[in-house]
């Protein structure tokens, strides 16, 4: 199944180093069994780097990174263990433990990857994270594209040349379970995945369950609707990006951002979901991701293009806004933001 998403993705298959990122759960270590017996039977030659993150927070965390560390060696893998001191980072930068651990892991990938001269980060999410991640999209009341979910491909970071790869999202997380079990290898089990003080936690073992009484193919289920969203999406994105250029007034752009103001009649007159995701789009690269924006924002937003009446703000997370200036939407950046989403 990987060798078949392999050559879906049109991955390298020699003469390239990939970043494999090994927390030591069933899924990542199953992504790493599964790329080493293709290596074993010759029909994968990429070199392989094991990387992990400690988060400390944990007291077990050391223990998991020598355990991660342990796995590589006897692959004959090399192993770049990295540290984070998660809780403190979220605590200064006022976020959510989930999201800072989600940017330092990242950030340290991107890192590893560079130091590697590695074109792709592997990661071992799954069809259930998948789930998980569109539901939890959905509750936060997400627009079409944030509800496609995960991609199988994308750049790693704003404007990066390093790919994250996620060759196991159309496999079910029982099946890296079951992989791990018929190479008599054992998995590491993070306690935090039981603590349902997380949203992702609630969602895996109340909301999905409740779903699965009504449709035991629900995740599956939920998958399909996603790539479909994704490649509504993906359309929208070109007649976007054309419609962003026709709006731009090419002669003025906002010194701080250096992102166009645009013209208000001109998106006004598009269709609404057209409009919508240009919108977005216009936000998201002026900010430098689409972290925290929530359709909530998107509809006050396009609020603004009513009416004549200038001088109206909408506030959007991270300390920016969107202003209106007579026929005019300014983009205006007063705080730090984010990474990419």
């Amino acid at each position: 199944m990987l060798l078949a998403e392999w050559r879906k993705l049109k991955l390298p298959f020699a003469d390239e180093t990939v970043i494999v990122a090994v927390s030591g759960g069933a899924d990542s270590t199953a992504l790493l069994l599964a790329l080493h017996e293709l290596r074993s039977a010759h029909k994968l030659s990429v070199k392989i780097c094991v990387a992990h993150l400690d988060h400390k927070l944990r007291k077990s965390s050391t223990k998991d990174a020598k355990w991660v560390a342990a796995l590589a060696e006897k692959l004959g893998y090399e192993c770049v263990i990295g540290r984070s001191k998660v809780a403190e980072i979220a605590r200064a930068n006022a976020d959510n433990l989930e999201q800072a651990a989600r940017e330092a892991r990242y950030d340290f990938l991107e890192r590893t990857a560079k130091r590697k001269s590695a074109k792709y980060v592997l990661t071992g999410h799954t069809m259930d994270d998948q789930a998980e991640t569109v539901l939890l999209r959905f509750m936060r009341g997400s627009a079409g594209a944030g509800l496609g979910g995960m991609e199988l491909l994308r750049p790693l970071g704003t404007n990066s040349t390093i790919k994250l790869v996620r060759p196991l999202l159309r496999t079910r997380r029982s099946d890296t379970e079951n992989y791990c079990r018929l190479r008599k290898t054992e998995f590491l089990h993070d306690e935090m995945n039981d603590d349902q003080k997380f949203a992702r936690v609630k969602v895996r073992q109340q909301l999905l369950p409740l779903m699965q009484s009504f449709n035991n193919k629900v995740v599956e289920a939920i998958s399909r609707t996603a790539t479909q969203l994704r490649e509504d999406s993906d359309v929208l994105v070109n007649n976007s990006d054309a419609l962003l250029k026709q709006a731009a007034v090419l002669d003025h752009l906002d010194d701080e951002t250096e992102t166009p103001v645009l013209d208000v009649k001109v998106l006004a007159a598009a269709p609404p979901a057209l409009r919508r995701r240009a919108l977005r789009q216009w936000i998201s690269a002026a900010r430098g991701s689409s972290r925290r924006l929530e359709m909530v924002h998107m509809l006050a937003v396009e609020k603004l293009l009513e009416g004549a009446a200038g001088g109206r703000v909408v506030e959007l997370p991270g300390g920016t806004r969107v202003r209106k200036k007579r026929n005019r939407l300014e983009f205006e950046k007063h705080g730090a933001e984010g990474k990419i989403d």
